[in-house]
């Protein structure tokens, strides 16, 4: 027998007690949303006009950016609607979609991260490998492969969640659709989808993260047996930006997904779910441009030939 939903439609009720910070709040999001989609799209000009960008570090750090264009214009647009009005209605299937992209951006970010990680591996400690390890056929076919599966692996979490009896209340507490808060609208028996999404979340969360702490071991390992301080301090540097970008995005990602969310903590939870939704992908073109030579040298011959 098949059930049809009692809700159509879901109600985001954000932040209701932001009072007189209304205003200020929305505009800080406004002027968060332009830097994001604007930083972000210069890495990915950039790295199409410059001849010195053409590797596979900065390939990787294109498609970073791809993910969190995708995430933000995914998440801010309703966040704004929602902070301005006091709420913000959406429907079930557009619910639906909009925990679909954000799943398979997370996902993808995830395993991209991982293959970064790789990638900074292979250039200090198999430096003689790396053009064969890290050809552009074989980098090519790591994106193909992170958003086949990243695509793939967030399918199987929307089917999982359709097919769920929806009966109400149509209200979630949180300013996008999430997870947690959608199951709890359903009054379907969800041990399986919770039991799913925990092998999931391990694949996608949990193993990706064990990759990087690895290839980092290795890579600390191999640069504590330079002998001079110069080429330490080079070689750290390579790999800085990845550890800042790895450390907020899975420090708020383990913290909100990885220990259970209880009513006084969830102001705590939305906060720290705007760290890695809506902060994050500001910081991670600000981290991969400020602190790289390379993106500022070609930003300058990109400004010089404009004059």
């Amino acid at each position: 027998m098949v059930l049809t939903n009692n809700i159509t439609s879901i109600f985001l009720l954000g932040f209701p007690n932001l009072e007189n910070m209304t205003f200020p709040f929305f505009f800080l999001l406004v002027l968060i949303f332009c830097g994001t989609i604007s930083g972000n799209l210069l890495i990915m000009v950039l790295y199409l006009v410059s001849k010195t960008l053409q590797s596979p570090m900065y390939f990787f750090i294109t498609q970073l950016s791809l993910c969190d264009l995708l995430l933000t214009t995914d998440i801010v647009p309703v966040l704004l609607h929602t902070v301005l009005y006091g709420g913000s209605s959406i429907t079930l299937i557009g619910c639906f979609i909009q925990f679909y992209i954000f799943t398979a951006s997370e996902c993808s970010e995830c395993l991209l991260l991982s293959v970064m990680s790789y990638d900074r591996y292979v250039a200090i400690c198999k430096p003689l490998h790396y053009h064969s390890f890290m050809s552009q056929k074989m980098c090519v076919i790591f994106v193909i492969g992170i958003w086949l599966v990243g695509c793939l692996a967030s399918f199987t979490y929307i089917f999982s969640l359709y097919n769920l009896y929806f009966c109400g209340p149509h209200v979630i507490d949180h300013f996008f659709c999430d997870f947690e808060p959608l199951v709890k609208l359903s009054c379907s028996d969800t041990f399986i989808i919770h039991v799913h999404i925990l092998i999931f979340g391990s694949a996608f969360v949990v193993t990706p993260f064990l990759v990087i702490v690895t290839s980092y071991v290795y890579i600390v390992i191999t640069i504590l047996k330079i002998p001079s301080s110069t080429g330490r301090h080079k070689a750290f540097s390579t790999c800085s930006s990845h550890l800042i970008v790895v450390s907020i995005f899975y420090g708020t990602i383990i913290i909100v997904y990885m220990f259970p969310t209880k009513e006084e903590l969830l102001l705590l939870s939305k906060i720290l779910s705007l760290m890695y939704t809506v902060v994050t992908p500001l910081l991670n073109p600000i981290i991969y441009t400020l602190r790289n030579n390379d993106f500022k040298e070609a930003l300058y011959k990109i400004k010089l030939s404009f004059r």
